[in-house]
């Protein structure tokens, strides 16, 4: 099979082969999964020299909160919180991505040193950052959400979510490819959790597998990490105590078709890829083998 690659900045990813672990870095006070553990520089900066050491093959650096509810934070705020710490891990060896939907934010990170534009909204809120990303060719991220982070719980559901996605994200890249992003760059993730009910996330991962068939020449992020559709299916278990749900839907993505996951415990998800990867090469093989004879 041809070698597949994600152009970044500096580099290209291989991606297909293995599945590469994204580790989430959140520079805020309030976010829903680490409430703030990360926000020092110095806090932050051992995180992610943690996360390296344990596997991580990206850090995604985020200023702003995007949980359910949350409140927009200014531009100013959200330099000042991010910005040293990329300048500081751009050096790490292991890519670095600006999770945000501030055009202006994107411009000074990668100008810091970071190669990756993850946005939430798939560029629905600044379709200029795609311009950041195409004058650098830096890697872009395109996800799906409904609303903002503010109402996307509160506004009405989708009746098709899958279809949404779909058409989403098509909507997406065809603005990313209108302001300059090569094809090669982007990536793409469904976007569970972002204004999507419990079966919604769960019908996402189970057919992955027709979302990788769909944008086949493009790599598949999830992020699933301790969210609140895990704690929802263990009785109300709060952000800290989601681990082993959330490694279920790890593997299920990856046995699903998923390229990269998005995660904050590192060490946990790399090992669980690692063993996921094994069977759905073995699950390949296996197929091959039978058509074969």
């Amino acid at each position: 099979m041809r070698r597949r690659y994600w152009k970044l900045k500096n580099r290209s990813l291989v991606y297909g082969e293995r599945t590469l672990v994204m580790g989430v870095l959140n520079v805020t006070p309030d976010s829903f999964s680490d409430g703030g553990k990360f926000f020092s520089f110095d806090a932050a900066v051992a995180q992610a020299e943690q996360m390296i050491e344990e596997g991580a093959d990206i850090i995604d650096v985020g200023g702003e909160s995007t949980r359910p509810g949350s409140e927009s934070v200014s531009e100013q705020e959200e330099l000042t919180r991010v910005l040293p710490v990329i300048e500081r891990l751009a050096s790490s060896g292991v890519p670095i991505s600006i999770d945000t939907t501030k055009t202006a934010v994107a411009r000074a990170a990668l100008a810091a040193g970071a190669e990756i534009i993850n946005d939430i909204s798939g560029l629905r809120f600044e379709p200029a950052i795609a311009d950041e990303a195409a004058q650098v060719k830096a890697g872009l991220l395109l996800m799906h959400s409904r609303g903002t982070p503010k109402d996307m719980q509160q506004i009405p559901f989708a009746e098709d979510m899958f279809a949404d996605v779909i058409e989403g994200l098509y909507l997406s890249i065809a603005v990313a490819e209108q302001h300059g992003v090569a094809r090669e760059s982007i990536a793409i993730d469904p976007g569970i959790g972002f204004g999507k009910t419990v079966a919604q996330n769960l019908e996402l991962i189970a057919k992955l597998d027709q979302l990788a068939r769909e944008f086949i020449d493009l790599p598949i992020v999830i992020g699933t990490s301790r969210k609140s559709f895990i704690g929802k299916l263990l009785n109300g278990a709060p952000a800290d105590d989601r681990l082993y749900g959330t490694i279920a839907t790890v593997v299920a993505s990856v046995l699903n078709g998923a390229h990269i996951v998005r995660v904050h415990d590192v060490k946990p998800a790399v090992d669980a890829v690692h063993v996921a990867d094994a069977i759905r090469a073995t699950r390949t093989i296996t197929s091959g083998s039978q058509l074969n004879d």
